[in-house]
Protein backbone atom coordinates (compact mmCIF):
# COMPACT_ATOMS: atom_id res chain seq x y z
CA UNK A 1 0.00 0.00 0.00
CA UNK A 2 1.44 3.37 -1.01
CA UNK A 3 1.28 6.49 1.14
CA UNK A 4 -1.71 8.03 -0.66
CA UNK A 5 -3.72 4.81 -0.33
CA UNK A 6 -2.81 4.58 3.35
CA UNK A 7 -4.00 8.14 4.00
CA UNK A 8 -7.24 7.47 2.12
CA UNK A 9 -7.77 4.42 4.30
CA UNK A 10 -7.04 5.91 7.73
CA UNK A 11 -8.84 9.17 6.94
CA UNK A 12 -12.03 7.25 6.16
CA UNK A 13 -12.20 8.43 2.55
CA UNK A 14 -11.87 4.84 1.32
CA UNK A 15 -15.21 3.10 1.80
CA UNK A 16 -16.51 -0.43 1.65
CA UNK A 17 -16.36 -3.66 3.68
CA UNK A 18 -12.69 -4.26 2.87
CA UNK A 19 -11.69 -0.78 4.04
CA UNK A 20 -13.71 -1.16 7.25
CA UNK A 21 -12.05 -4.49 7.96
CA UNK A 22 -8.61 -3.01 7.34
CA UNK A 23 -9.30 -0.10 9.67
CA UNK A 24 -10.43 -2.56 12.32
CA UNK A 25 -7.17 -4.48 12.04
CA UNK A 26 -5.19 -1.24 12.23
CA UNK A 27 -7.13 -0.26 15.36
CA UNK A 28 -5.97 -3.46 17.05
CA UNK A 29 -2.37 -2.69 16.09
CA UNK A 30 -2.82 0.88 17.39
CA UNK A 31 -3.87 -0.45 20.78
CA UNK A 32 -0.60 -2.37 21.12
CA UNK A 33 1.39 0.59 19.81
CA UNK A 34 -0.31 2.96 22.25
CA UNK A 35 0.40 0.60 25.15
CA UNK A 36 4.09 0.63 24.26
CA UNK A 37 4.16 4.42 23.97
CA UNK A 38 2.49 4.91 27.36
CA UNK A 39 4.83 2.46 29.12
CA UNK A 40 7.88 4.14 27.61
CA UNK A 41 6.71 7.62 28.62
CA UNK A 42 5.95 6.47 32.15
CA UNK A 43 9.44 5.02 32.47
CA UNK A 44 10.88 8.43 31.62
CA UNK A 45 8.34 10.33 33.75
CA UNK A 46 9.13 8.23 36.82
CA UNK A 47 12.88 8.30 36.34
CA UNK A 48 13.38 4.63 35.45
CA UNK A 49 14.89 5.62 32.12
CA UNK A 50 17.83 7.97 32.33
CA UNK A 51 17.77 11.44 30.76
CA UNK A 52 21.18 12.81 29.74
CA UNK A 53 22.10 16.48 30.03
CA UNK A 54 24.21 18.01 27.22
CA UNK A 55 27.02 20.48 28.00
CA UNK A 56 25.09 23.26 26.22
CA UNK A 57 21.39 24.29 26.09
CA UNK A 58 19.13 22.18 23.88
CA UNK A 59 16.02 23.30 21.99
CA UNK A 60 13.88 20.47 20.67
CA UNK A 61 11.62 20.93 17.64
CA UNK A 62 9.22 18.06 17.07
CA UNK A 63 5.66 17.06 16.33
CA UNK A 64 3.02 14.67 17.57
CA UNK A 65 1.96 13.33 14.17
CA UNK A 66 3.81 11.50 11.43
CA UNK A 67 4.21 13.46 8.24
CA UNK A 68 5.12 17.00 7.38
CA UNK A 69 4.39 19.83 9.80
CA UNK A 70 7.05 22.22 8.50
CA UNK A 71 9.89 21.37 10.88
CA UNK A 72 12.65 22.03 8.31
CA UNK A 73 11.81 25.69 7.53
CA UNK A 74 11.06 26.33 11.21
CA UNK A 75 14.40 24.86 12.31
CA UNK A 76 16.07 27.04 9.67
CA UNK A 77 14.27 30.07 11.12
CA UNK A 78 15.53 29.28 14.63
CA UNK A 79 19.09 28.66 13.43
CA UNK A 80 19.06 31.98 11.58
CA UNK A 81 17.69 33.78 14.64
CA UNK A 82 20.58 32.59 16.82
CA UNK A 83 23.19 33.11 14.09
CA UNK A 84 22.06 36.72 13.69
CA UNK A 85 22.74 37.17 17.41
CA UNK A 86 26.24 35.67 17.20
CA UNK A 87 25.28 32.47 19.02
CA UNK A 88 27.22 29.48 17.70
CA UNK A 89 24.32 27.13 16.98
CA UNK A 90 24.38 23.52 15.78
CA UNK A 91 21.75 21.07 14.56
CA UNK A 92 21.16 17.49 15.69
CA UNK A 93 18.99 14.87 14.03
CA UNK A 94 18.59 11.13 13.86
CA UNK A 95 19.33 10.91 10.14
CA UNK A 96 16.29 8.89 9.08
CA UNK A 97 17.02 7.24 5.71
CA UNK A 98 20.34 9.09 5.53
CA UNK A 99 22.97 8.23 2.94
CA UNK A 100 26.24 8.87 4.69
CA UNK A 101 28.29 10.99 4.45
CA UNK A 102 25.78 13.21 2.56
CA UNK A 103 23.00 12.76 5.10
CA UNK A 104 19.29 12.66 4.38
CA UNK A 105 17.18 15.09 2.38
CA UNK A 106 16.30 17.27 5.39
CA UNK A 107 19.99 17.75 6.15
CA UNK A 108 20.75 18.68 2.55
CA UNK A 109 18.00 21.30 2.60
CA UNK A 110 19.12 22.68 5.96
CA UNK A 111 22.71 22.86 4.71
CA UNK A 112 21.43 25.18 1.98
CA UNK A 113 19.17 27.22 4.25
CA UNK A 114 21.71 27.44 7.11
CA UNK A 115 25.15 27.74 5.51
CA UNK A 116 27.96 27.27 8.00
CA UNK A 117 25.75 25.75 10.71
CA UNK A 118 27.10 22.33 11.82
CA UNK A 119 24.58 19.51 11.45
CA UNK A 120 25.32 16.15 13.03
CA UNK A 121 23.15 13.14 12.20
CA UNK A 122 23.42 10.19 14.56
CA UNK A 123 20.93 7.75 16.09
CA UNK A 124 22.71 8.37 19.39
CA UNK A 125 21.81 12.02 19.80
CA UNK A 126 23.34 12.19 23.27
CA UNK A 127 26.75 11.38 21.78
CA UNK A 128 26.02 13.72 18.85
CA UNK A 129 25.36 16.61 21.24
CA UNK A 130 28.68 16.07 22.99
CA UNK A 131 30.46 15.87 19.64
CA UNK A 132 28.83 19.08 18.41
CA UNK A 133 30.12 20.85 21.52
CA UNK A 134 33.64 19.40 21.47
CA UNK A 135 34.30 19.33 17.70
CA UNK A 136 32.39 22.43 16.57
CA UNK A 137 32.35 24.50 19.78
CA UNK A 138 28.58 24.92 19.54
CA UNK A 139 27.06 27.08 22.27
CA UNK A 140 23.47 25.93 21.68
CA UNK A 141 21.92 22.98 19.86
CA UNK A 142 18.62 22.51 18.05
CA UNK A 143 17.33 18.95 18.14
CA UNK A 144 15.31 18.29 15.00
CA UNK A 145 12.34 15.91 15.36
CA UNK A 146 13.06 15.49 19.05
CA UNK A 147 9.73 15.42 20.91
CA UNK A 148 9.71 11.61 21.17
CA UNK A 149 13.47 11.39 21.79
CA UNK A 150 13.47 11.75 25.55
CA UNK A 151 17.00 10.48 26.34
CA UNK A 152 18.40 13.95 25.70
CA UNK A 153 17.29 16.64 28.14
CA UNK A 154 16.03 19.84 26.56
CA UNK A 155 15.72 23.38 27.87
CA UNK A 156 12.90 24.31 25.51
CA UNK A 157 10.50 21.75 24.03
CA UNK A 158 8.70 23.09 20.95
CA UNK A 159 6.00 21.05 19.20
CA UNK A 160 4.66 21.90 15.75
CA UNK A 161 1.04 21.15 14.86
CA UNK A 162 -0.10 21.25 11.24
CA UNK A 163 -3.36 23.21 11.14
CA UNK A 164 -4.46 21.23 8.06
CA UNK A 165 -4.41 17.91 9.96
CA UNK A 166 -3.64 18.63 13.62
CA UNK A 167 -4.56 15.30 15.20
CA UNK A 168 -3.61 12.74 12.54
CA UNK A 169 -7.20 11.61 11.85
CA UNK A 170 -7.76 11.12 15.57
CA UNK A 171 -5.96 7.81 16.00
CA UNK A 172 -2.53 6.54 16.97
CA UNK A 173 -0.27 4.85 14.43
CA UNK A 174 -0.96 2.78 12.41
CA UNK A 175 -4.73 3.46 12.51
CA UNK A 176 -4.00 7.19 12.26
CA UNK A 177 -0.93 9.43 12.20
CA UNK A 178 -0.56 10.26 15.91
CA UNK A 179 2.82 9.30 17.34
CA UNK A 180 1.53 9.76 20.88
CA UNK A 181 -1.80 10.54 22.57
CA UNK A 182 -2.48 14.26 22.30
CA UNK A 183 -2.48 14.51 26.12
CA UNK A 184 1.33 14.15 25.91
CA UNK A 185 1.40 17.70 24.53
CA UNK A 186 1.36 18.75 28.18
CA UNK A 187 5.12 18.05 28.08
CA UNK A 188 5.65 20.79 25.49
CA UNK A 189 6.91 24.20 26.59
CA UNK A 190 5.55 25.85 23.46
CA UNK A 191 3.11 24.78 20.74
CA UNK A 192 3.50 26.23 17.24
CA UNK A 193 0.55 25.93 14.87
CA UNK A 194 1.78 25.88 11.28
CA UNK A 195 0.10 26.62 7.93
CA UNK A 196 -2.53 28.77 9.64
CA UNK A 197 -3.07 30.65 6.37
CA UNK A 198 -4.48 27.48 4.80
CA UNK A 199 -7.25 27.12 7.40
CA UNK A 200 -10.12 29.23 8.68
CA UNK A 201 -10.03 31.19 11.94
CA UNK A 202 -12.66 28.79 13.29
CA UNK A 203 -10.41 25.78 12.62
CA UNK A 204 -7.48 27.45 14.39
CA UNK A 205 -9.68 28.29 17.36
CA UNK A 206 -10.80 24.66 17.62
CA UNK A 207 -7.15 23.60 17.80
CA UNK A 208 -6.50 26.12 20.56
CA UNK A 209 -9.60 24.96 22.44
CA UNK A 210 -8.48 21.34 22.21
CA UNK A 211 -5.05 22.25 23.57
CA UNK A 212 -6.61 24.01 26.55
CA UNK A 213 -8.92 21.05 27.19
CA UNK A 214 -5.95 18.67 27.51
CA UNK A 215 -4.14 20.99 29.92
CA UNK A 216 -1.73 22.71 27.52
CA UNK A 217 -2.08 26.20 28.98
CA UNK A 218 0.77 28.05 27.28
CA UNK A 219 0.07 30.55 24.53
CA UNK A 220 0.51 29.31 20.97
CA UNK A 221 2.65 30.69 18.18
CA UNK A 222 1.17 30.76 14.68
CA UNK A 223 3.35 30.33 11.61
CA UNK A 224 2.89 30.51 7.86
CA UNK A 225 5.34 29.28 5.23
CA UNK A 226 5.88 31.88 2.53
CA UNK A 227 7.32 30.96 -0.87
CA UNK A 228 10.25 33.31 -1.45
CA UNK A 229 11.51 32.44 -4.92
CA UNK A 230 12.45 29.60 -7.26
CA UNK A 231 15.90 28.00 -7.05
CA UNK A 232 17.69 25.33 -9.07
CA UNK A 233 20.57 22.96 -8.41
CA UNK A 234 23.09 25.42 -9.87
CA UNK A 235 22.13 28.04 -7.31
CA UNK A 236 20.30 30.22 -9.83
CA UNK A 237 17.12 31.94 -8.68
CA UNK A 238 14.13 33.61 -10.24
CA UNK A 239 10.82 35.02 -9.13
CA UNK A 240 7.92 32.60 -9.04
CA UNK A 241 5.92 34.97 -11.24
CA UNK A 242 8.34 34.42 -14.12
CA UNK A 243 6.79 31.01 -14.82
CA UNK A 244 3.12 31.87 -14.45
CA UNK A 245 2.51 32.39 -18.15
CA UNK A 246 3.04 28.74 -19.14
CA UNK A 247 1.85 25.34 -17.86
CA UNK A 248 4.10 23.55 -15.39
CA UNK A 249 4.40 19.95 -14.21
CA UNK A 250 4.74 19.67 -10.42
CA UNK A 251 5.77 16.78 -8.19
CA UNK A 252 6.84 16.15 -4.60
CA UNK A 253 7.80 13.41 -2.18
CA UNK A 254 6.95 14.99 1.17
CA UNK A 255 4.77 14.22 4.16
CA UNK A 256 2.07 16.75 3.23
CA UNK A 257 1.71 16.91 -0.58
CA UNK A 258 -1.64 18.73 -0.41
CA UNK A 259 0.10 21.68 1.26
CA UNK A 260 2.58 21.95 -1.62
CA UNK A 261 -0.25 21.81 -4.14
CA UNK A 262 -2.01 24.59 -2.22
CA UNK A 263 1.18 26.68 -2.36
CA UNK A 264 1.38 26.28 -6.14
CA UNK A 265 -2.26 27.29 -6.52
CA UNK A 266 -1.76 30.33 -4.27
CA UNK A 267 1.21 31.37 -6.41
CA UNK A 268 -1.01 31.30 -9.47
CA UNK A 269 0.79 28.53 -11.34
CA UNK A 270 -0.95 26.77 -14.20
CA UNK A 271 -0.45 23.23 -12.89
CA UNK A 272 -0.97 20.85 -15.80
CA UNK A 273 0.27 17.78 -13.88
CA UNK A 274 0.73 17.10 -10.18
CA UNK A 275 2.39 13.87 -8.99
CA UNK A 276 2.67 13.04 -5.27
CA UNK A 277 5.29 10.44 -4.37
CA UNK A 278 5.94 8.82 -0.96
CA UNK A 279 7.74 10.86 1.67
CA UNK A 280 11.54 10.56 1.40
CA UNK A 281 11.16 9.17 -2.14
CA UNK A 282 14.45 8.27 -3.83
CA UNK A 283 14.03 9.35 -7.45
CA UNK A 284 15.39 7.10 -10.19
CA UNK A 285 16.48 8.09 -13.68
CA UNK A 286 13.58 6.06 -15.07
CA UNK A 287 11.09 7.86 -12.86
CA UNK A 288 12.49 11.27 -13.76
CA UNK A 289 12.33 10.42 -17.48
CA UNK A 290 8.68 9.52 -17.00
CA UNK A 291 8.06 12.90 -15.38
CA UNK A 292 9.70 14.63 -18.35
CA UNK A 293 7.55 12.63 -20.78
CA UNK A 294 4.41 13.61 -18.88
CA UNK A 295 5.53 17.24 -18.88
CA UNK A 296 6.06 17.22 -22.64
CA UNK A 297 2.70 15.58 -23.27
CA UNK A 298 1.06 18.34 -21.24
CA UNK A 299 3.09 21.08 -22.99
CA UNK A 300 4.60 21.98 -19.59
CA UNK A 301 7.46 24.44 -19.72
CA UNK A 302 9.15 23.41 -16.45
CA UNK A 303 9.18 20.86 -13.64
CA UNK A 304 8.48 22.35 -10.20
CA UNK A 305 9.18 20.55 -6.91
CA UNK A 306 10.12 21.23 -3.28
CA UNK A 307 13.66 21.86 -2.07
CA UNK A 308 13.52 18.51 -0.31
CA UNK A 309 13.04 16.87 -3.71
CA UNK A 310 15.56 19.02 -5.57
CA UNK A 311 18.50 18.20 -3.29
CA UNK A 312 18.09 14.51 -4.14
CA UNK A 313 17.76 15.06 -7.88
CA UNK A 314 20.65 17.53 -7.97
CA UNK A 315 20.34 18.54 -11.63
CA UNK A 316 19.04 21.80 -13.07
CA UNK A 317 17.31 20.19 -16.04
CA UNK A 318 16.49 16.86 -17.66
CA UNK A 319 16.88 16.92 -21.42
CA UNK A 320 15.42 20.33 -22.28
CA UNK A 321 13.02 20.62 -19.31
CA UNK A 322 14.33 22.84 -16.47
CA UNK A 323 13.70 21.85 -12.84
CA UNK A 324 12.98 24.48 -10.21
CA UNK A 325 12.17 24.23 -6.53
CA UNK A 326 10.00 26.58 -4.49
CA UNK A 327 12.08 28.01 -1.64
CA UNK A 328 9.98 28.33 1.52
CA UNK A 329 10.64 30.47 4.59
CA UNK A 330 8.85 30.46 7.94
CA UNK A 331 7.06 33.66 8.89
CA UNK A 332 5.59 34.27 12.34
CA UNK A 333 2.02 35.52 12.19
CA UNK A 334 1.19 35.49 15.92
CA UNK A 335 3.46 35.05 18.95
CA UNK A 336 6.79 36.38 17.70
CA UNK A 337 7.46 38.23 20.95
CA UNK A 338 6.61 35.12 22.98
CA UNK A 339 8.93 32.90 20.92
CA UNK A 340 11.80 35.38 21.06
CA UNK A 341 11.39 35.71 24.82
CA UNK A 342 11.78 31.94 25.22
CA UNK A 343 14.70 31.77 22.79
CA UNK A 344 16.49 34.60 24.58
CA UNK A 345 16.01 32.86 27.92
CA UNK A 346 17.59 29.66 26.60
CA UNK A 347 20.53 31.42 24.95
CA UNK A 348 21.32 33.20 28.24
CA UNK A 349 21.40 30.00 30.29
Amino acid sequence: MNEESFRNLVSGERRGPGASLARGALSVASAFYGCGVRIRNQLFDRGYKRVHRAPVPIISVGNITAGGTGKTPFVAYLAGWFTDRDVKVGLLSRGYRAHFPRGNDEKLVLDQLCPGVPHIQDKNRVAAARRAHSDHECELLILDDGFQHRRLARDLDIVLIDAMNPWGYGHLLPRGLLREPITELQRADLVVITRVDQCSDEQIQRIRDCLRNIGQQSECVEVVFRPRRLVNSDGQTQAAGDLKSKPIAAFCGIGNPSSFRRTLDDLGFNVAIFDAFPDHCDYTQTGLKQLVTQARNADAHSLICTQKDLVKINVSQIDDIPIWAVEIAAELKIGKELLEQKLSHVSNM
